[in-house]
């Protein structure tokens, strides 16, 4: 990766990260930077933090050491007011798509407009349709989410997400359980979205070739730590094993099958 060269150009540092449930260290120790303008993915095996990383972002979790800064502030130290008004900023994309099912399109996208301003709803019209045409879907505005295919629900999602022309969106498995062209227009999207609209871009993402199309930088976590971080181009290219494994898509490797535990044969005559 080339090397940022100030700290003006980071929208997010997370210098330290450590993070744990009880006794289980979910981050231990780990330093990314999200550059400003750019799109930045956070690829890994399942269970290893990516999700919990975006959460300790937006304050939903606090780490156990280190610090989160975003704008140069440090989310964990930051009020109820103040981390109210950062999340404003942000928008998110969830897995699931986490729209309201008894809301048409249309009202899904005008929700965090209407919740977050005091626009006239002329003004709040034309927003979400402008919205809407950008992912192609302003016909399907009096739909229910019933009616829509997972990969519209997906892009009504992201409509939304933009909705209040953040400075950051997040994207936590954007291309779960979707068909090749769903995937290849949610990509198309993210990247047109973020290029047009001035946007930074986080995705939490396990699909190698589709994020390593459209991201401008990757780091690569395994067992809480980041094990490579660097351009699609410079990944593809490393020596580490774990990054080779996940890239390829290895059965066996420095990522093992089994959750750690004591020989089978030992504790099936413990009892």
């Amino acid at each position: 990766m080339t090397e940022i060269e100030t700290s003006q150009e980071l929208l997010v540092r997370m210098e330290g990260l450590k993070f744990s449930h009880g006794n289980r260290v979910i981050l231990d120790g780990i330093n990314i930077d999200i550059p400003k303008g750019k799109v930045t993915t956070i690829m890994g095996p399942s269970g290893t933090g990516k999700t919990t990383v975006l959460r300790l972002i937006t304050g939903q979790l606090t780490p156990s050491a280190g610090c989160v800064m975003v704008e140069g502030q440090e989310v964990a130290g930051l009020n109820r007011s103040a981390l109210y008004a950062l999340r404003k900023k942000m928008g998110m994309m969830f897995q699931s798509g986490a729209l309201f099912s008894d809301l048409s399109v249309f009202e899904n996208v005008a929700f965090p407009i209407r919740e977050h301003t005091d626009l006239p709803e002329s003004m709040i019209r034309d927003l979400v349709l402008i919205k809407l045409e950008a992912v192609g879907l302003r016909g399907a505005k009096s739909l229910l989410p019933a009616e829509l295919s997972g990969g519209m629900a997906r892009r009504v999602a992201l409509a939304r997400a933009v909705a209040l022309d953040p400075m950051m969106v997040m994207y936590d498995e954007p291309f779960t359980g979707q068909d090749p062209i769903t995937v290849g227009v949610i990509m198309k999207l993210i990247r047109t979205l973020n290029d047009s609209l001035g946007l930074t871009s986080i995705l939490v993402s396990h699909d190698v070739a589709e994020v390593s199309q459209i991201s401008d930088y990757l780091y690569v976590m395994s067992g809480g730590k980041v094990v490579e971080k660097g351009s699609p181009e410079v990944l593809q290219n490393s020596d580490s094993p774990w990054v080779q494994q996940f890239l390829n898509g290895l059965p066996d490797g420095p990522a093992r099958f089994h959750y750690p535990a004591i020989d089978l044969a030992d504790e099936m005559l413990s009892e």
